[in-house]
């Protein structure tokens, strides 16, 4: 009897790295999940004591290769197939997670004479120790009036890649002039996968999705301009051609096959077709099975990602991007999101000292408002609309009588009210939003959120019933690499459909509908006026 075809999907997210098996009929065979050895690099640099400067964020880039070989190992164990029956590999990455190489590929921070200075590893997505960088972009842009600064909704974030890039110049400069090559995490990891040696740094995939969406490239005008670059500091005139070397492919094109060193290390056979690597809240669009203009996708998890797709192009204040064909081709992809809500939430059950399951419990008990307090849920600065990392979280309305489930419940509000913030701008912009469709892990461990969620937009939230979305979004785009061919399907959309839409008659396979609670419409409504106006006070202090 002949195996079952699988697909590969490897989702690396901040802690962790996901491998999910998926058959062309869209069932989950086996999944796998192995965390980072070094996790979030943030106090000091492995094997010393040196402290780290403030917002610095890094991460191992050897952790990314040995925990995917871990969870893939697994994963076909669990699944009991053999190496052949993979027949393509996808990979979804956190972004703006970047490093800088040598030309073979060789992270500076392995290169032992480096390796104990800060700015030689890879950047987290949320490493912001690039403040003052970022603003000066801006500020330039701005005074440039460089067309590609409206497609950010008229300023770039501080997580972004060339900030980070201009903070490492201006605070390492020997860690600058000897990076030959500065790529994203997910491009480096879809390198590694081709293995350097059969791959040279000219040809090396460099996903458009990534580009698009945190390095100002367009498919039309290509990067911002050699004199941008240069007004900003002379040194970085250069950066896009000396430095950064490539194929630009969208998510879903074959960027190559897999090398037989990469090959020994994950346990499958050389050969097998890899996709252009895609950001990991952007796989989970095609993971939702989303083919559609106006349904909004909310990946939610650490952070949050809230993406859609229209057939028009419209240039709104405050979204993070728009690019054309950045999450589906034939569409202009939007993202905006949240920057704290899962690591919100956990940071305060670590302050408050209780577990989730208590704290659910006295948020629920509570009706809307949380007892007069309000929360403001910038915990690690505002996305969208305001684009500003400097901003912080607040509470208000405290007193004696307040308990943590009252200050719980306010922070779910308030994250709530962030996402109905971004939903409201994006209308008033012109872009119409229709549906909303939530995917991730956050919304099947915390219903209450989505409840929340629901009651605030005034608008149901279908529960995809995928609880990897992203990891078998990356599947669905590997399968495409693939090709008709090996796989049959013709079209994103005739993947989508096969792999991700629900599947009504299977076990685990619907999709859950949660409906908002008319009662709140009144109560929620008032408080958003509320968290608005406690927004603008506290983003003009």
């Amino acid at each position: 009897m002949k195996q079952s075809l699988l697909a590969l999907g490897l989702d690396f997210g901040t802690e962790s790295v996901r491998a999910l098996l998926v058959d062309l009929a869209g069932r989950e065979v086996a999944s796998a999940v192995a965390s980072y050895r070094h996790g979030q690099i943030t106090r000091h640099l492995p094997d010393t004591s040196r402290p780290l400067p403030p917002d610095f964020a890094l991460q191992h880039p050897l952790d990314w290769i040995d925990a995917s070989a871990a969870a893939v190992r697994q994963a076909r164990a669990r699944a009991r197939v053999p190496g052949p029956s993979i027949i393509s590999i996808g990979v979804d990455f956190t972004s703006c997670t970047m490093l800088p190489t040598r030309a073979d590929g060789t992270p500076l921070c392995l290169d032992k004479s480096l390796a104990r200075q800060p700015f030689a590893w890879p950047k987290l997505w949320k490493h912001h120790g690039a403040k003052s960088q970022t603003r000066r972009i801006n500020e330039l842009a701005a005074r440039r009036k460089e067309k590609w600064l409206a497609r950010y909704g008229g300023i770039i974030g501080l997580e972004w890649f060339f900030p980070k890039i201009l903070e490492t110049l201006e605070n390492a400069p020997d860690i600058y002039a000897a990076a030959e090559v500065w790529l994203e995490a997910g491009d480096w990891y879809v390198w590694q996968l081709l293995g350097p040696e059969q791959c040279p740094a000219a040809q090396l995939p460099r996903s458009t999705c990534q580009a698009g969406y945190k390095a100002m490239w367009n498919a039309r005008e290509g990067y911002p301009c050699r004199a941008f670059f240069a007004a900003l500091d002379r040194r970085l005139g250069d950066v896009v051609e000396k430095r950064m070397p490539g194929r630009l492919l969208a998510p879903g094109t074959c960027a190559g096959r897999l090398g037989p060193a990469m090959a020994r290390k994950l346990g499958l056979i050389p050969g097998i077709p890899i996709s252009a690597a895609i950001i990991d809240a952007h796989a989970g669009v095609p993971g939702a099975g989303v083919a559609e203009d106006g349904t909004l996708v909310m990946v939610m998890g650490t952070s949050s990602c809230h993406m859609l797709n229209s057939r028009h192009q419209k240039l709104v204040p405050g979204v993070a991007g728009v690019v054309e064909g950045g999450i589906l081709p034939g569409f202009f992809g939007y993202e905006t999101g949240q920057a704290a809500v899962g690591d919100a939430f956990d940071w305060f059950r670590r302050f408050a000292g209780r577990d989730f399951a208590v704290l659910d419990r006295e948020a629920a008990a509570l009706a809307p408002g949380s007892g007069e307090v309000l929360g403001l849920d910038w915990m690690n600065g505002c996305r969208t609309p305001l684009m500003d990392g400097h901003l912080r979280g607040a509470f208000t309305g405290l007193s004696l009588g307040t308990t943590p489930g009252m200050m719980y419940r306010a922070l779910l509000e308030a994250s709530a009210f962030g996402l109905r913030w971004i939903v409201d701008v994006l209308r008033e912009g012109g872009v119409p939003v229709h549906k909303f469709v939530a995917t991730g892990g956050l919304p099947h461990h915390n219903p209450l959120l989505v409840q929340i969620y629901a009651d605030v937009l005034g608008a149901p939230i279908t529960i995809h019933p995928s609880r990897q979305g992203p990891a078998l979004g990356a599947a669905i785009l590997g399968v495409l690499a693939a090709g008709p061919e090996v796989t049959g399907f013709a079209s994103m959309q005739a993947a989508m459909r096969a792999l991700a839409a629900p599947k009504p008659r299977r076990p685990g396979g619907q999709a859950l509908t949660i409906r908002p609670d008319r009662r709140t419409r009144q109560p929620y409504a008032a408080a958003y006026q509320r968290y608005r106006h406690l927004a603008h006070t506290l983003s003009q202090a």
